[in-house]
């Protein structure tokens, strides 16, 4: 598993950037991602992919404790859709 200060700390080595200032960038990378889903906006990152936001409709479910009916309610989700590259690197 990498962690968001994983990733800020490669960037740091890279970029010649202290851990904290490549910590303040990651972190805001992921605060907009999150405040264009909040707005229901899709955030195209080009060569990695696609965030977006999916409305799941409210449906009848089964609780597996009872196997009685219950009724799940509408939801959004965070999807992500990787670029041809990623998909790629993954398979290749």
């Amino acid at each position: 598993m990498t962690t968001a200060t994983e990733i800020a700390d490669k960037i740091a080595a890279t970029q010649s950037l202290t851990k904290a200032q490549a910590k303040a960038i990651v972190d805001t990378v992921f605060k907009e991602i999150a405040s264009a889903a909040a707005s229901g906006a899709e955030t195209n990152i080009a060569g990695f992919g696609k965030f977006k936001v999916k409305a799941s409709p409210a449906r009848d479910g089964r609780n597996p404790a009872t196997g009685g009916t219950i009724k799940i309610p509408a939801s959004k989700k965070l999807t992500f859709a990787p670029a041809k590259a990623v998909k790629d690197a993954l398979n290749g």
